[in-house]
């Protein structure tokens, strides 16, 4: 970089932040200059919903870095309150409006970097710009939700979607003491899980009273007599409560990349290369306005999430100043806590892969403890992993408990990068001790599992296809009590190899337990005795979560 090069940045947060910063690491010489049309340039969005539920009280807390921290820490010219209205690509120039002022000025650049997030999105129906109706996307936006609570003390909330932040919000809400109702249109909460790992989500909010409409959708808004809050859905119900909280999700905020001409890709994202170079070369986008390339599926794809965010900022970064550097891609690696649970998860979902068109894959559950079961505490981790049959490689994975659960994603994350397979899970050498895991960790156990899948010592059964084949259950007959697969056989594992005159010789046998250890047991004894045994993976578990 020569030291007349001037860069501009259109917004801060992750992306734009990210890149200001590492740019001055790289380059003392160049003129940094970023505009923010908000009060704040870089803020901890993530924290918003803990903010509205007073977890975090003290709203500085949510600031990362302020104007004043930029210019003196790193010489960089940090202009909140100044909305960016256009962009001259021919003379590389944009137009800014000073919001107090409402002065517009024209502003060259060498580069300029796009970051302007994402907008909320909010339903085109009847009463959406009520009082009491609100979208939570910046610290404003948490503030005035606050205010309300504070002054109004209400008793009954909404949530109008069932993703990461929308449960988040249920959360908090349910935290400052309040009935809440989540609406969500998909057929399940938490729409980026597969539905059988988002029923364990979906049964916690019930079992801790949330309310949940599934498969229904927002159809209005209306103020009662008594000044509540009517929402109607599109099913008819009508649901009343003291506020709502829109949290449906995001749009790319693609405007300025619009209206200047530069390309759009497919999924509504600013296109970008791997350098985060747009169709114009001297102009740079990150963050959540742009769209990047799914590193499984190899499909393009929205990531609205601040990690990926800040590595394409230093990418950004690292172009502008002549580094050789790229952006690989996202895996959308993700965790939120539900009332006591961590929901997490990293690649691509069995759904993904479908839409995708791709069908070289497996899955495989297991309920594991998330520390040795001897010691005191020990909680289930529920946990699907998938991999690709013709090589084992690991394409994606979901884990859902109260403890250990994004330890164990992060381990699987990193594998995904490193393009590792379930016979490296099988050898992953973790930490252990009896607090903190076993020696056969859930890591080791699922590539132990998926090990003897891909080798053919322990053939997998869908659940999906169950009833097809002659179906034995191998757990003790008090736990069948509970509940059974409809025309199973009960054989107790301690009595199946006296028992085996009486399984079919010519059909295949979809073995089953509580969570698929016993079963497997089951299926290596079948197996050597000639018969044609599968695994129902995950047992019983798995199939009261499906149902």
């Amino acid at each position: 970089m020569t030291s007349s090069k001037r860069v501009l940045i259109v917004g801060g947060v992750a992306g734009g932040a990210s890149c200001a910063a590492r740019l001055r690491r790289l380059c003392e010489t160049a003129e940094i200059v970023m505009f923010d049309r908000g009060p704040y340039v870089s803020f901890a969005n993530c924290g918003l919903p803990y903010y509205v539920g007073n977890v975090i009280r003290n709203e500085a807390k949510l600031l990362v870095a302020s104007a004043d921290l930029f210019k003196s820490r790193f010489d960089i010219d940090v202009r909140t309150g100044h909305e960016v209205v256009a962009i001259d690509r021919k003379a590389c120039a944009i137009a800014v409006r000073n919001l107090v002022t409402g002065e517009i000025r024209q502003e060259r650049y060498d580069a300029l970097v796009l970051s302007p997030g994402a907008r909320a999105i909010r339903p085109d129906v009847p009463g959406v710009d009520l009082f009491g109706v609100f979208s939570v996307r910046t610290i404003p936006d948490s503030r005035r939700v606050r205010e309300f609570i504070d002054e109004k003390s209400p008793k009954a909330a909404i949530v109008v979607g069932g993703g990461f932040i929308g449960l988040e919000m249920a959360e908090n809400l349910v935290q400052r003491g309040m009935s809440v109702t989540v609406v969500e249109k998909a057929d399940q909460v938490m729409p980026p899980l597969d539905f059988e790992m988002a029923a364990f989500v979906e049964r916690r909010l019930r079992e801790r009273g949330v309310a949940v409409r599934i498969s229904d959708a927002v159809a209005g808004f209306a103020h009662s007599a008594d000044g509540r809050i009517v929402t109607t859905t599109e099913k008819g119900a009508r649901i009343t409560g003291d506020l709502v909280v829109l949290a449906i999700g995001v749009r790319p905020e693609t405007s300025l990349a619009v209206a200047c001409g530069l390309e759009i890709g497919p999924t509504g994202g600013i296109a970008v290369d791997d350098c985060m170079r747009t169709s114009d070369l001297r102009i740079y986008a990150v963050g959540d306005a742009v769209e990047t390339t799914d590193v499984v599926t190899g499909k393009k794809q929205i990531v609205p999430l601040a990690g990926p965010a800040s590595r394409q900022g230093r990418v950004a970064a690292g172009a502008i100043a002549g580094r050789e550097v790229r952006f690989r891609g996202a895996q959308a690696t993700a965790v939120c806590g539900v009332l006591g649970l961590t929901v997490a998860a990293t690649g691509a979902s069995e759904k993904a892969l479908v839409r995708a068109g791709i069908a070289d894959y497996d899955r495989i559950y297991l309920h594991p403890g998330h520390h040795a079961g001897y010691y005191p505490g020990s909680k289930p981790i529920h946990m699907k992993v998938l991999y690709r049959r013709s090589d084992g490689r690991i394409l994606g994975a979901q884990a859902i408990g109260e403890e250990g659960v994004e330890r164990r994603i992060d381990v699987i994350s990193t594998a995904i990068q490193l393009g590792a397979t379930m016979h490296d899970l099988a050898e992953a050498e973790l930490c252990y001790a009896p607090q903190y895991g076993a020696a056969k960790d859930p890591i080791n156990l699922a590539g132990f599992i998926g090990e003897n899948a891909l080798s053919g010592d322990m053939p997998l059964a869908r659940w999906e296809d169950v009833g097809a084949a002659f179906v034995l259950d191998v757990r003790d007959p008090g736990e069948c009590a509970a509940g059974m697969l409809s025309g199973a056989v009960n054989i107790p594992l301690s009595e199946l190899r006296g028992r085996l005159g009486e399984l079919p010789k010519d059909r295949s046998i979809d073995v089953m337990c509580a969570a698929g250890q016993r079963a497997y047991y089951a299926v290596r004894l079948l197996r050597q005795h000639g018969l044609d045994a599968r695994n129902l993976c995950g047992g019983w578990r798995t199939y009261e979560a499906m149902r």
